[in-house]
């Protein structure tokens, strides 16, 4: 919202520029302001679209991620917990012996977790530079758009 904003005022602050400028109002040059300004705000639009659909998308990694965190920690929860009721239900002799083997399931419980978590936030992180240039990419093309334009209202003055 902010970059339209921006756009948007950049653009009221040119219109008010190009309309102190005496410039010669040949049809010609009409005629392509109006195609510029029609560019203009096709491309505007356009961008607009892409930051939308690259915010969605860099939104549903992050959640996607956060929710493959969350069932790591609760499947290694409950293999902790699983490993706890052995030694509970343990012989008092056997005890040691299934305390010892419940740490190391709970160790191995964690670990794959953590493994797990990097890679949901591995792929969330990915997502979002995607998205951040997918939103670079349509700024560039806003920008060549206007240059564009500019530049053939500048030839129209010219010729005439």
């Amino acid at each position: 919202m902010n970059k339209l904003l921006a756009t948007l005022i950049g653009t009221l602050f040119a219109t008010a520029v190009m309309a102190q400028t005496p410039a010669p109002q040949t049809p010609a040059v009409v005629k392509a302001e109006a195609s510029a300004n029609k560019a203009n705000a096709k491309a505007a639009a356009s961008e607009m679209k892409v930051d939308a659909k690259a915010d969605e998308k860099s939104n549903k990694a992050v959640a996607k991620a956060d929710e493959k965190a969350s069932d790591a920690v609760h499947d290694a929860k409950k293999t902790k917990a699983k490993a706890h009721a052995k030694v509970v239900k343990a012989d008092p002799e056997d005890k040691m012996t299934e305390a010892a083997k419940a740490e190391h399931t709970a160790a191995k419980a964690d670990e794959k977790a953590n493994k797990k978590i990097v890679k949901a936030d591995a792929k969330a992180i990915k997502a979002h530079v995607d998205a951040t240039a997918d939103k670079v990419e349509a700024a560039n093309k806003t920008e060549a758009t206007k240059a564009k334009g500019a530049a053939e209202v500048k030839e129209a003055a010219a010729k005439h």
